[in-house]
């Protein structure tokens, strides 16, 4: 386990993480403009001083090679446009709000999906199959940018359950972890249901029922714990999806996360804070993908192997 995690970290995550950085880094710079290019009041002198101050009156090789220097110890540089606050400190601010978002979403995503997956597997070709996966495939064909707005305007608008927008109460959280985490219902949901039916048909499974044992019991305690493999697979990068891609969830509900700094970055080209919310965002979906692989080791005995 120590060997599969070392290999991960040195011959997986660093030279990704290297090469997502100088793709994000020399593409900004391509950009046209500069992060102070749209202030038409700053003088040319200001201008200069600015440009110094940050270093962008350097090289781009040398700017390029000082950027992953710092970068190798945490330390994005200063915001552009946030005087006096560096990437770092606005990342560990407005993050646990992202993560948080993130986990509601998943927790809707997987026990939504699951349990409808298992319904469906439990008759399949049966009304019921056909019901429980179109109205669990509604999160794909309904994006969330679409879904947001639909939420608030039946719970909020016309019913009035819940706030508008905000993060401040514990019901501020349900809307936009429903918008989120709807989209992924339906992969999870088609997942479960396909392993499943693949799982029922084992020999195991007839022994089981040979037994005597009660469907659920065998649903449950036997053909779940092999048909979750495929789910769990999927999970890696849907966790990752799901904390790192809420841009325009926050932003419908003016929820206060790392996804509004990232939008405002782009827009205002501020490079440092672009370069830290893509590099942060990378190592978050490296971080899950690894800890799926792990987890998917230990309840799948063959590929323990491949991890000694």
């Amino acid at each position: 386990m120590i060997r599969f995690i070392a290999r991960r970290i040195f011959l997986e995550t660093i030279p990704a993480l290297l090469v997502i950085a100088t793709i994000t880094f020399f593409l900004i710079r391509l950009a046209p403009g500069g992060p102070f290019s749209t202030e038409k009041s700053i003088s040319v002198e200001v201008l200069n001083q600015l440009n110094s101050h940050y270093g962008l009156d350097k090289p781009l090789l040398t700017q390029y090679f000082l950027y992953l220097s710092k970068m190798l110890t945490i330390d994005f540089g200063p915001s552009f446009k946030y005087p006096g606050r560096t990437v770092t400190e606005l990342i560990a601010e407005s993050f646990p709000v992202s993560l948080e978002l993130g986990l509601y979403a998943l927790i809707i995503a997987l026990v939504l999906g699951i349990l409808s997956g298992m319904i469906a597997a439990s008759k399949p070709s049966s009304i019921r199959d056909y019901l429980t996966m179109s109205v669990s495939m509604t999160g794909i064909c309904i994006p969330s940018f679409v879904l947001g707005p639909l939420l608030v305007l039946i719970f909020s608008l016309k019913l009035g359950l819940f706030n508008v927008s905000g993060w401040n109460t514990a019901s501020d959280r349900i809307l936009p972890a429903l918008s989120l985490g709807m989209v992924y219902v339906a992969y999870i949901s088609r997942l479960t249901r396909g392993s499943l039916l693949e799982t029922m048909v084992q020999d195991y499974i007839r022994t089981a029922r040979a037994k005597g044992l009660s469907e659920k019991i065998i649903i449950f305690r036997h053909a779940l714990r092999g048909a979750i493999l495929p789910v769990l697979s999927f999970l890696g990068p849907a966790a990752a999806g799901l904390i790192t891609g809420s841009f325009v969830i926050e932003t419908i509900f003016s929820i206060p996360g790392l996804g509004r700094f990232f939008v405002t970055a782009a827009f205002n080209r501020d490079y440092t804070m672009i370069m830290g919310t893509v590099v942060f965002y990378a190592l978050i979906m490296i971080f899950f993908n690894t800890i799926v692989d792990i987890l998917i080791a230990f309840l799948n005995p063959r590929l323990r192997s491949t991890l000694k």
